[in-house]
């Protein structure tokens, strides 16, 4: 499997759609906003990336569920373990692209992961608790994946949630799936990141990201369902509730995707340090020397496995 990763706005979806038409592969998406349905400029779908030649290239675990519905990692584990096997059975190679980063390392480290149903007698209990109460109770039960758990009140819920449910339900985790991955990162220095950043939300906000909320609201979302998905959600969310002005709604969007960038990166780096090789691409590359790169890696690694492992082309790599 190839996996193209790296944060927000670097061009990772561009880079896979050409990758797969290379490689006769069909893309996996590891974007935990881009499951949802109508949630488009928003989340940074671009449909126009994944056309190659006139030709659309296949992608999985987009537009999958409906906005308002809580979609969890484990389900994202175990839909990409289906859509993985699918692709395989075509014989065609399976291309993971995404930025989130626990979506990522759930797959690449094998994450032992429960489905927690909502309890909702341990929810009215936790609503009377503060922030506070609840981010210590949280660290007092486990480490959570992500650091955005304890930035809102109803993830910091739902991870205890999971917690309590795990800690009272140990061993029912699904089998991990056997593969080698080939992870690819698409590197930009952070003064060009951020230059980009910006560049990329101004387009959207000229496409109508705006009306986008907008309509999300009529649809019967309430602005609290909507700001759960952060980010553009948040802000736009209360920029068209009057809660703030466009242009404090602007600067402090920009902000917030400046530092999401950061923390992406921190993420991959640590994915790093745990064991994930990640072969960094420059980013100020041409697209073309950017498929070069990962096609000749790609068969290199094949042609060794190849040579050292017998006739079974496995990627020298990962050990899950």
């Amino acid at each position: 499997m190839i996996v193209i990763l790296g944060p927000t706005a670097t061009g990772k979806t561009r880079l896979a759609a050409l990758v797969a038409a290379k490689l006769e592969g069909e893309i996996i998406s590891a974007d935990s906003r881009q499951v949802y349905r109508g949630m488009d400029q928003g989340t940074g779908k671009d449909y126009d990336d994944y056309v190659v030649d006139g030709v659309k290239i296949p992608y999985h675990l987009v537009d999958i569920v409906d906005p308002g519905y809580e979609y969890s990692v484990f389900e994202f584990k175990r839909d990409f373990a289906v859509v993985y096997s699918e692709i395989i059975s075509r014989n065609k190679m399976p291309v993971l692209c995404g930025g989130t980063g626990l979506y990522l390392d759930a797959v690449l480290s094998g994450y032992e992961l429960t489905n927690v149903p909502v309890n909702e007698k341990l929810r009215a209990e936790l609503n009377q608790k503060s922030p506070d109460e609840l981010n210590q109770l949280l660290l007092n039960l486990k480490l959570p994946h992500n650091t955005t758990d304890l930035t809102s009140r109803e993830r910091t819920m739902r991870a205890i949630e999971i917690a309590l449910y795990e800690r009272q339900n140990p061993g029912q985790h699904p089998a991990n799936i056997k593969f080698d991955p080939l992870v690819f990162g698409i590197h930009f220095e952070r003064p060009e990141i951020r230059k980009r950043i910006t560049e990329r939300l101004q387009k959207r906000l000229e496409l109508g990201m705006t009306t986008e909320v907008e309509q999300l609201l009529k649809s019967g979302l309430k602005p609290e369902q909507l700001m759960f998905y952060g980010l553009e959600y948040k802000y736009l969310t209360l920029f068209v509730t009057g809660k703030i002005s466009r242009d404090e709604m602007f600067s402090q969007l920009n902000t917030a995707i400046h530092q999401f960038a950061k923390r992406q990166m921190t993420w991959f780096r640590r994915m790093e340090k745990r064991g994930t090789k990640i072969h960094w691409i420059d980013g100020n590359l041409g697209m073309e020397e950017k498929v070069a790169r990962v096609e000749a890696e790609s068969r290199e690694q094949r042609a060794e496995c190849i040579e050292h492992k017998g006739l079974k082309p496995r990627i020298k790599k990962a050990h899950y």
